[in-house]
This record gives structure tokens, sequence and C-alpha cells, in this order.
């Protein structure tokens, strides 16, 4: 493995230094989410005007609080997936946003336009209808949504850093398209219900309701998770795996397309073709992709149990971290004792530790398996930094839930051999403070046995670099 330089005594001052000059005014952070938030803005407003007239005022507010009820729903369950390590709000706002409102646009006007031009050029109004609904919709929905993964990919790099990041930000999006293309769907539902007097279970809104909202929730999201997947495993891909980083994104748009067309096509198959469709293929889909994404983030809990005991060797985590770390219920006790003891800013100071030492192992991963980029270097110092500013109020919250959590024998983590955790009694009931007095988060940290130099020496950071072969 490659020697790398000592980590600095403190990463400001000369790790900050250094102007490669002053950035165009188009490259100006502010410039981008000026205009990125100018367009989604737009975006929305010409869909909201698009769909009102298309559904009527009362339409539209009768479709708006119908499609808004598996929201939530989709939102939980896919950031329950990413909450090994969380990816920030902001990616989420944004790919919901570009769902709801650019995808939708840019899916309404293809779609329109296509299905038009083919009804005039075959002269054939029922034929252009399902070729639209079968081929042109799947490729032109699938495509915008794609839009969004790809944007989070390029710009939003440390954010996306495997299966599961793909995932969720795919499913977002498609959840956001889903909710304005219900609010079309029930709304002109609605309408035609109005017009011909329909009501109550009978109508032709509670039929919609029932096959969009109850029964297909998940169809959006299941189609473009397809192509998030593509994006995770090129983002898990070296840098050098060039083919691979550009191949696999499409053929999870493909798989999308495909499955999208499939389903759209359904109704073309029999008076049964639909239901036959939808259990013989999409439930069992369903639930494969369930069981991956789960069973991914089971292997990211193990990843971190088996990366971070490097930075305990080196002085920079304490010895039971790495089995705190790798678990979510250890995780939610050692925020809960922060929230109790110490108040709510030491409850997220806590949960930004745990979600900074999880990057942290999945760097270290890539790195040993050749696929980190070239700041991997810089990003670890930052990290270490993030880690070693938080120690504080972080260590006696982890100590707790080790505690509450530990296992019958001391763990053994590989390549480190059996790590000094004895269980509570290693602790003792002398238990010296970790450091000064904290008054924002209360009274001064517990005290927990005698000066614990795993947890690194009295200096700004420790000295050995576990990287060093």
């Amino acid at each position: 493995m490659a020697t790398f330089p000592s980590y600095p005594t403190h990463p400001g001052g000369d790790a900050a230094a250094g102007s490669f000059g002053h950035p165009h005014w188009w490259q100006r952070r502010w410039v981008r989410y000026g205009a990125l938030i100018t367009l989604l803005a737009l975006s929305g407003l010409v869909i909201l005007a698009l769909v009102r007239q298309q559904t009527g005022t009362e339409g539209f507010l009768v479709g708006l609080g119908l499609a808004v009820l598996p929201v939530p729903l989709l939102i939980a369950a896919f950031r329950w997936l990413d909450r090994v390590a969380p990816g920030p709000w902001r990616n989420l706002i944004f790919a919901f946003a570009w769902g709801a409102c650019a995808a939708a646009l840019i899916a309404i006007v293809a779609n329109s336009f296509a299905t038009r031009w083919i009804a005039t050029a075959t002269a054939d109004p029922h034929s252009a209808d399902t070729l639209g609904a079968t081929v042109i919709a799947p490729i032109v929905e699938e495509s915008a949504k794609a839009a969004a993964v790809l944007l989070v990919f390029l710009f939003r790099r440390r954010d996306f850093t495997g299966l599961v990041d793909g995932v969720v930000i795919a499913g977002v999006t498609a959840t956001g398209f889903a909710f304005t293309e219900n609010i079309l769907y029930l709304g002109t539902a609605f309408g035609t219900d109005q017009m011909s007097g329909g009501s109550g279970l009978a109508s032709v809104t509670a039929a919609t309701f029932f096959v969009r909202v109850v029964m297909s929730p998940f169809a959006h999201p299941l189609f473009t998770v397809l192509t998030g997947i593509g994006f995770g495993i090129a983002a898990m891909s070296a840098e050098r795996q060039h083919l691979r980083r550009v191949l696999t994104p499409l053929c999870g748009l493909l798989l999308a397309m495909g499955m999208h067309s499939m389903w759209n096509g359904s109704s073309t198959f029999g008076q049964y073709g639909f239901f036959a469709v939808y259990a013989s293929f999409m439930v069992p889909a369903f639930g494969l992709l369930t069981w991956l994404v789960v069973w991914t983030r089971q292997r990211e809990l193990r990843t971190v149990r088996e990366e971070l005991p490097a930075y305990v060797v080196a002085g920079w985590m304490g010895p039971v971290e790495p089995f705190v770390l790798g678990s979510m219920r250890a995780r939610r006790l050692a925020r809960d004792y922060a929230r109790q003891q110490f108040g709510k800013d030491a409850a997220r100071s806590v949960a930004r530790y745990e979600a900074y030492a999880t990057s942290l192992a999945f760097l270290r991963h890539r790195g040993r398996r050749g696929r980190a980029g070239a700041d991997f270097v810089v990003r670890e110092r930052e990290l270490l930094t993030e880690l070693w500013a938080r120690r504080e109020v972080a260590r006696p919250a982890l100590a707790y839930a080790a505690r509450a959590t530990a296992p019958v024998a001391p763990p053994v983590w590989p390549g480190y051999g059996h790590v000094a955790f004895q269980g509570p009694p290693q602790y003792g009931p002398a238990m010296p403070q970790y450091g000064p007095a904290m008054p924002q988060y209360g009274p001064t940290v517990p005290q927990y046995g005698p000066a614990m130099p795993q947890y690194g020496p009295a200096v700004p950071y420790p000295e050995y670099n576990p990287y060093r072969s």
C-alpha cells in the first residue's frame, strides 16, 4: 500500500491555504443554486398551470389531496434505507422537486407532442395512444427522471458513494414524479365523475385511487430505482473503469424503460392483463429489489465494523466505537443518551459523529479496493477532523450504548485481534472526564474510569498514520 504523509497537527492554516484564483461568475455557488432554483420554480409554475387547466380548480384540489397520501410513506421508506450513512436533505429536496416539476413538465410536453405527431402521421389515434403509452412515455419519463440521478452523481459526488445512494435519489425523484402524475390522473377522474354523476366506490375517482395509490404507489419508484442501481454500481467502480462507469447506468436506464413499458402495456393484454402483470411481475420485482437494498444496508453496517478498527489502533477512536457504529440499535441508544443527558444539540452532535465515522469507513473501504479518488487523503483528513471536534460529547454516549448492547465476549476485529473491551466493568466506578466542562450541553461530561489513552494522546491529532505501510 502506498505511503501517505503524516497528518498535520491542525488541518487549518496550510491545508486551507493556496488559492487557484477567483472562479468566474458562473462558477460561483450562489449562481448555480440560483439558476437551479429558478429552473425548478418556473417548471413548477408551468406544470401547475397545465394540470389545473386540464383538471379544473376543484379537480386539482381533489387530486392534490389524494395524491399526497402515499408521499410521506415513500419518503420515510427511502430515508430509512439511508439511515446508515444519511445523505443531506438538500439532495432529497432537489430530487423530489426535479421529479415533481422538471421531469413531469418534460413528460407532459414530450408525450403530448409525440402522440399527436404519431396520430397525424398514421391517421390512427387509437394506435398512437397505445404506442405513446408503451414506447414513447417510458423512454421520455425514465430519461427525465434519470437526469436528476445523473446531476447528483456528477455534482454531489461525495454524497453518492454506493448502491443505497442511487436507490434513494432515484426513488425520491420518482416519488415526486408520481405525485404530480397522480394529481393529473385523479383530478381528471374527478372531472369525469362530475360530468357523469358517478360517486362512491363505483366512481372513476375511487377506481383510479385504488389502482394508483393503493395497489401501485411503488410503481414509478420501482422503475427508476433500476437506474439508480446502475449509477450506484458506477459509483463503486474505480475511476479507471471507464466502460463500467458508463455502461451500468445505461443498462439500468434501459431496464427501467423496459419495466415501465411492460407496466403501461399491461392493459392491452386482455381483461385481466393488468392483474396478471401486477401479480406475476411487479410484486416479485418489488420484493427482490427490497431484499437487495436491505441486504446492502446490512453490508454497509458490516463494512463499518470491519474498517474502523484501523482508527482505533491509530488512536482516533475508542475501542468500542466500531461495535457501536456498526449497530443501528446502539447508534439510537447513543443519540437518546446524549439527548437525555445534555440536550438536543448534543444528540445532533452524536448523530453527526456517527455519520462522519460511517463515511470514513466507506472511504477506507474504497481506498483498500483501489476505488478511492485522487482526493482520498484530503477527504480522510476532513472526516477525521470532524470526528475529533465532536469526540468530547460523542464518546460518553457511545460508551453508554456499548455497555447497553455489550457482547458476551470481547469483540474481535479482523486483522486487529481482541480489543480491550470487557463490557461495563472496564470503565470502572471512578469515571474521570474526557475533557473540560461543556456548559453548552449542560453539566460536565460524565467520567468513565481512569485516563484512557486508547482515545488518543493529548495532542490535537494522533501522529500515527494507519495507511503507512
